[in-house]
């Protein structure tokens, strides 16, 4: 990894992509290249499935599956990964913690994925309820930032709520057996919780107003240095993209693909999670970089970070060429 003050001080003056070498990548991946890259709920190796876009890749890759950033960090910082799916909080813990992990691509939805979704018994109706409840809190999970936000909202502090630190693989049985009286889920866990023990989402309209949807691909430094690895990259990210496109012009394949026939849903339920999806949007580092400044100040102004830092310096441009050209 880049040392931390080091590398703070060259991006301050120069930006990421300089320091990266920008432009290093070859224009195809050197032979015997292989692209480890982390999936989350499989689901990046169903979407290029799906698309046909993974049998189009011209290099060797593997998709191990994680459940959660904090996994995905421990496997990076042990170069056991080259690129991770990643919700929004996982780059920024690790920036935090003085591990640069540069972002190589965005994409979001306008609503979130993310459901704050309570045990059997317990209805939410407004926001400002959680308040005294026992709630999942997972640091350096796109968990934690949505639950500081929905508190935000109903003007509480993580004070108002008792905080239960829980694995993420751990977070339905917890909702399932009363363990916890609020996670923040997402499908298709909120949709069996509810049809299977009665769970509820909480119904305030707030709650979907929250925070858009976002999640990044991260990278480590070393692999975006060396030529081949970035060419890997480069044709992984336009495959990803033109996938993402896919599942959005075949809204209901792509649903029965990865919901129905992966995740062994019900027909009826995959066709409520699709009706809350809004669509997949690829954006270039200088779109993503607003909305990631507002994450760090959120986490900031809660006291989740001891320090705020300018969001411009976690990303690279080097694939925004790449980004735009297949999402046209």
């Amino acid at each position: 990894m880049l040392n931390r003050r080091a590398f703070l001080a060259a991006t301050s003056a120069i930006g990421f992509s300089a320091v990266l070498g920008r432009g290093a990548a070859a224009e195809e991946p050197a032979a015997g290249t292989r692209l480890i890259v982390a999936d989350q709920s499989e689901l990046v190796r169903n979407l290029l499935e799906a698309s046909g876009e993974g049998d189009k890749l011209g290099f060797a890759f593997e998709l191990p599956n994680f459940a959660g950033g904090p996994a995905i960090y421990e496997a990076i910082r042990a170069d056991a990964l080259d690129i991770a799916y990643v919700g929004d909080t996982p780059p920024i813990q690790a920036r935090a913690a003085g591990t640069l992990l540069p972002i190589v691509a965005t994409f979001t939805r306008e609503v979130a994925q993310y459901r704050l979704t309570s045990r059997p018994g317990l209805v939410i109706n407004k926001l400002s309820e959680l308040k005294g409840n026992s709630v999942s809190y997972i640091e350096g999970s796109g968990r934690q930032v949505f639950l500081i936000e929905a508190l935000n909202r109903a003007g509480l502090k993580l004070d108002d709520v008792q905080l239960v630190k829980l694995r993420i693989a751990d977070l339905p049985d917890a909702i399932r057996s009363g363990a916890v009286d609020v996670a923040v889920l997402q499908e298709p866990h909120v949709t069996r919780l509810v049809n299977q023990v009665g769970a509820s989402p909480v119904l305030d309209p707030e709650e979907r107003r929250l925070l858009p949807s976002t999640s990044y691909f991260y990278a480590r430094p070393a692999v975006l240095a060396d030529p081949g690895k970035a060419a890997a990259i480069r044709q992984f990210i336009g495959a990803f993209v033109r996938a993402g496109r896919w599942s959005n012009d075949n809204q209901e394949a792509w649903a029965k693909h990865y919901y129905t026939d992966f995740q062994r849903i019900d027909p009826n339920d995959t066709a409520a999670i699709l009706a809350g999806q809004s669509p997949l949007v690829f954006q270039t580092s200088v779109e993503a970089i607003p909305h990631h400044q507002k994450l760090i100040d959120i986490l900031y102004q809660s006291g989740s970070l001891k320090e705020r830092f300018d969001a411009a310096g976690s990303f690279v441009d080097t694939f925004d060429d790449v980004i735009a050209g297949a999402r046209a």
